[in-house]
């Protein structure tokens, strides 16, 4: 039976326009509720997908397993009346990419266990990203290393996958893949894959798998990881110029039609991107870090209002309360952002890279972001102050299409990044 994203991207509007679909890669309950109303709106598929940092056996920095993350996703869509036989959840980066710093052997057996239990929970969209280096070895794998780490990554999810009695999953390969959450490297040259790499990519992979006697799963490889030309970093974005991926898109047009590209940290792009990208085949649009950016501009504006409203005394303080959390405990953004006190400051707010979203469910960051929407919860948000913060909102709210509450204003901020999205796929 053909998965339903294959039958989905396969599908050509009337013009013959593809289709795609956008990613969403968050784990943060106003995030998931922005992306189920967007989908039961839109009348689409949804796709969400949990990252081997954020969900593995060990609970990752949501402290969630992969079954964990399931049931919490699926209560949430579910909650914005978003049928979930609908919903699509993939497995984002599953690797080694948390255990990188140990040996080889003993980063891959963390990772075949945590790819068995995303197969095992559920999880349709594996991509097996076995691309960076462990414990010792050279900073650039070879392609035929990372392939055969792949297909040993497959064949533990097609046995979860069988044990459990569930559907056959697809998969996403790919050995140029973009950094995880935003690039930390100089963006000056980058540059398109090249359509040598992209092919000798798919051999390898092919070989790897037929030699690990995986040939009904090879049919079930529906996207490549390519790098189209796009990447942001703290404060840049280099937008996508068709012109540098033009090869690329001609070579999957003309030689593996049955794929599709997906496309990694397509966050902060222009709006009219989008669609180029759909129709250049990068059809898999990943996002996230745009997400909670979103959110933290919400945040942060209901909380320059709650200061208006009630003063210093009653106010949450969330915005000092978040940077006293990350200056006590720094390890998620320290290593990213460089120069002197105030660079780090300003990053540590209004990076593109959004390392502050490691910190929300923070308990002394949660009690803040509470106390702010309690406070704002038992007042009226006047429309003059709201429109001077969050003006689009604003304008939803007088129109009589959006709830002037703190959490229904969060959520729709959040949907604006969605929105674009959607309009492309």
């Amino acid at each position: 039976m053909t998965h339903v994203l294959q039958q989905h991207l396969s599908k050509r509007s009337e013009s013959g326009k593809r289709t795609g679909i956008y990613s969403v890669c968050s784990a943060h309950p106003w995030v998931l509720r922005a992306a189920g109303e967007q989908a039961r709106v839109d009348g689409s598929l949804l796709l969400i997908e949990a990252t081997s940092n954020q969900v593995n056996q060990a609970g990752g920095y949501t402290g969630m397993r992969p079954s964990e993350f399931r049931r919490f996703a699926e209560r949430i869509v579910n909650s914005t009346g978003f049928d979930c036989a609908g919903l699509v959840l993939g497995g984002d980066h599953l690797g080694p990419n948390p255990w990188r710093n140990l040996a080889p052997e003993a980063a891959m057996t963390h990772s075949l266990k945590m790819v068995a239990e995303y197969a095992a929970a559920g999880f349709s969209k594996i991509h097996l990203d076995a691309s960076m280096p462990c414990g010792n070895e050279v900073k650039v794998l070879t392609d035929e290393t990372i392939a055969a780490r792949a297909a040993q990554l497959c064949a533990t999810a097609e046995a979860a996958a069988e044990t459990a009695g569930l559907p056959e999953p697809v998969y996403v390969i790919g050995t140029e893949v973009p950094t995880p959450g935003g690039a930390t490297h100089d963006l000056d040259e980058l540059a398109a894959t090249t359509t040598t790499a992209a092919q000798n990519t798919l051999d390898v992979h092919h070989a790897a798998f037929m030699k690990a006697g995986l040939h009904d799963a090879w049919e079930r490889v529906m996207a490549l990881v390519v790098q189209p030309g796009i990447e942001f970093d703290h404060d840049s974005v280099v937008d996508y110029a068709p012109l540098k991926a033009a090869a690329l898109a001609r070579w999957l047009r003309e030689q593996t039609p049955k794929l599709v590209f997906e496309a990694h940290s397509t966050d902060y792009q222009k709006p009219e991107t989008y669609a180029q990208l759909v129709q250049d085949g990068f059809a898999i649009l990943k996002v996230g870090p745009a997400l909670t950016f979103a959110m933290r501009e919400a945040l942060f504006a209901l909380a320059a209002i709650e200061k208006e409203l009630f003063g210093e005394a009653e106010s949450s303080h969330l915005p000092s309360i978040v940077e006293q959390k990350m200056l006590a405990e720094p390890v998620s953004w320290r290593p990213y952002y460089s120069g002197n006190e105030q660079r780090q400051r300003l990053l540590r707010v209004y990076s593109y890279s959004d390392r502050m979203r490691y910190y929300w469910n923070d308990a002394a960051v949660e009690a803040a972001v509470l106390r702010l929407v309690t406070n704002l919860t038992r007042t009226a948000i006047p429309e003059t102050t709201l429109s001077a913060y969050l003006p689009q909102q604003y304008q939803r709210v007088r129109e009589g299409i959006l709830k002037n509450d703190a959490e229904s204003l969060i959520v729709d901020k959040v949907r604006d990044v969605l929105r674009v999205y959607a309009a492309a796929c």
